[in-house]
């Protein structure tokens, strides 16, 4: 996990997936066990999340400051797919889901 220890907050910028791995989504919340319960139950069916079945955790960084989470949120999801691709196997070599680790 990368954490940046400034702050006295808990916020997250995650990237999840389907299941075949095709489709890349990237998030930001202030609890990573709730936002991850919300796509598993697909609160929003007309969601991005939603119509493509997007619940599988593969990517995530903690920050103590909204404002530097939100900022990395961007810089991810400016990245081309390739770059993304290597930031998550460089934190998670095999793609293996993480929804446990927030159970």
């Amino acid at each position: 996990m990368i954490e940046y220890t400034e702050g006295i907050y808990n916020f997250y910028v995650y990237i999840l997936t389907n299941r075949s791995r095709t489709v890349l989504y990237t998030g930001v919340t202030n609890d990573l066990r709730r936002r991850l319960k919300e796509h598993k139950d697909k609160i929003n069916q007309n969601s991005f999340t939603a119509r493509y079945n997007l619940d599988f955790l593969i990517y995530y960084e903690h920050f103590g400051w909204i404002q530097l989470a939100i900022a990395r949120e961007k810089e991810i999801k400016d990245l081309r797919r390739e770059l993304k691709l290597d930031l998550i196997k460089d934190f998670n070599p095999e793609m293996v889901f993480l929804n446990s680790q927030f159970e």
